[in-house]
């Protein structure tokens, strides 16, 4: 592989990926915090909403929805995504609604003395989520949500098949130009290698960081 191609196409496609793992990741994070309090909250039908949610997003194909997102869409609402952006939307809500059963376990995990105290406090609900729950709940969703993370990752090589120039994309292009897959495609496998083992790296030390911060020391092998 020569250097242009290499400078061209394939560091280009790096940051695209990094770009579409950051902004789905977060999108992803917004709405599992959002649908994963939702089915602990009180009330029946919010807790009904939030289960219809999860249990559509996770029962859906992700990259046919990403073609929906794209190619229906426009048709039935004149609304049109870019490429990247309804790659961005698809994979947020999916990988979110599986985000969201990581919330909700890890809520429901909180000792219920823990929501009692709480109340005896007269604390009402946002405040027993912020103060009391979420800072015991974040730490045990970190490990799945690490898992999560580098799914999420690989699943942005679904993009290429929307022409979004990511480096599955870029690695196409450059095996139709050389003809030489193995050696791209050996490349892209270690560039996924090293982008995900940065990743769980870095969910590794938030892990740590939480943690320290409620008292608690994570030992290499999780045990606290």
């Amino acid at each position: 592989m020569t250097a242009g191609l290499w400078t061209h196409w394939v560091l280009p496609g790096i940051w695209i990926t990094v770009q579409l793992t950051l902004y789905s990741a977060a999108l992803a994070t917004a709405v599992a915090f959002a649908v994963g309090t939702a089915r602990t909250h009180s009330s029946r039908f919010v807790r009904f909403l939030a289960g219809l949610y999860t249990e559509i997003f996770r029962g859906t194909s992700a990259l046919v929805l990403m073609f929906w997102l794209f190619f229906v869409m426009p048709s039935l609402f004149g609304w049109a995504l870019v490429p990247m952006w309804a790659a961005v939307l698809a994979l947020g809500l999916s990988y979110g609604a599986y985000g969201a059963e990581v919330v909700r376990g890890a809520l429901n995990s909180v000792a219920p003395a823990q929501r009692e105290a709480g109340i005896a406090l007269n604390f009402s609900p946002w405040q027993r989520m912020r103060l009391i729950l979420l800072p015991q709940a974040v730490p045990e969703m970190i490990p799945p949500f690490s898992n999560l993370l580098i799914e999420l990752l690989k699943g942005t090589a679904l993009v290429s098949l929307l022409g979004v120039a990511d480096v599955s994309f870029a690695a196409y292009l450059v095996r139709l130009a050389t003809q030489d897959s193995a050696r791209i495609y050996s490349v892209t496998l270690v560039i996924y290698f090293v982008l995900a083992f940065v990743l769980a790296r870095g969910m590794r030390a938030l892990e740590r960081r939480t943690k320290a911060g409620i008292g608690i020391t994570a030992t290499p092998g999780g045990a606290r």
